[in-house]
């Protein structure tokens, strides 16, 4: 199959990637961020989470965060929704896009959000119904699609259910995500295989942590399925608080790289985005997790 002509990328470092953090973050810093990311040229950006401070206390301030946004036309500013209650705080604070997620593993699922995979999709019924209701699109995601921190192999055929239903319920697109960052890029082949016999590529995504170091491969096996979008973290930033030892997300700026280097448009400015991550980066008191930043500070 030939590589996709364009391709599209979800940065979902400020959601994602900055959940995991251990220190405290300003709204400030967060909309600086998404406005640097905007500069750069992406144009569909995961802002925030509406979900309990309790359980993810950096995203507590994502109604301030898109409150002090100035939207750009043709940008989508999303947010993480996994219950009704995230939905109606999200719909108040004027978001036009939101996500919802499940698992491919039951065990991920019960460690996870304390229910079933089949529960976890029967809550998001009043979630799609209510977005519905309100103009609002969905994008799903699935989790651990490629390996599990407590049930190991995660089979494709395990996957495309839980993707279908997804589908089913109106989610526009389905994100499937390596959590891990375990999967290799003969995994992700077969992924999009089996998946790909159920849902159209089309309205697939490919979700890729870098644990391993196999991002990038399995970024490109994707691409040879035909699949044309990508979710990734500016710098790298991220992880998982339910996936111990599991890093960021493909840093977005490797990935552009890649995409520049095979000829496929993005529509980003790299230099404006290695900029993006290098100021957050700074913020959080660290060196970039992109290598492509790094090189390019080390020349």
């Amino acid at each position: 199959m030939s590589l996709p002509r364009s391709v599209e990328l979800v940065e979902v470092g400020p959601r994602d990637g900055l959940q995991n953090e251990a220190q405290p973050i300003s709204v400030a810093d967060k909309v600086r961020l998404v406005e640097d990311l905007t500069t750069a040229g992406l144009r569909n950006i995961e802002v925030g989470s509406f979900v309990s401070p309790k359980w993810v206390p950096q995203m507590a301030g994502s109604a301030e965060v898109f409150a002090a946004l100035t939207p750009r036309p043709g940008v989508t500013y999303a947010a993480l929704t996994p219950n009704l209650r995230g939905l109606e705080d999200a719909l108040a604070a004027g978001v036009r896009e939101v996500a919802v997620f499940a698992a491919a593993s039951e065990a991920f699922s019960q460690r996870n959000i304390n229910c079933s995979i089949q529960q976890s999709l029967q809550r998001f019924e009043p979630i799609m119904a209510r977005a519905q209701a309100e103009g609002v699109r969905v994008r799903g995601y699935v989790s651990c699609v490629l390996g599990c921190p407590y049930q190991g192999e995660v089979r494709a055929e395990e996957v495309a259910p839980v993707a279908e239903a997804l589908m089913a319920m109106g989610c526009y697109q389905v994100s499937l995500g390596d959590t891990l960052g375990t999967g290799t890029a003969g995994a992700t082949r077969r992924l999009f295989e089996v998946v790909g016999a159920r849902v159209p590529r089309a309205q697939l995504a490919g979700h890729f942590h870098d644990t391993y170091g196999q991002a990038i491969a399995n970024v490109y096996a994707s691409l040879l399925e035909g699949i044309g979008v990508f979710d990734s973290s500016v710098a790298g930033l991220g992880g998982c608080p339910y996936a111990k030892g599991a890093t960021g997300n493909v840093a977005t700026e490797d990935l552009v790289y890649l995409l520049q280097g095979l000829g496929i448009e993005t529509g980003i400015d790299l230099d404006l985005l290695v900029a993006a991550g290098q100021r957050i980066s700074a913020v959080l008191g660290r060196a970039s997790g992109s290598r492509v930043a790094r090189a390019r500070a080390a020349g």
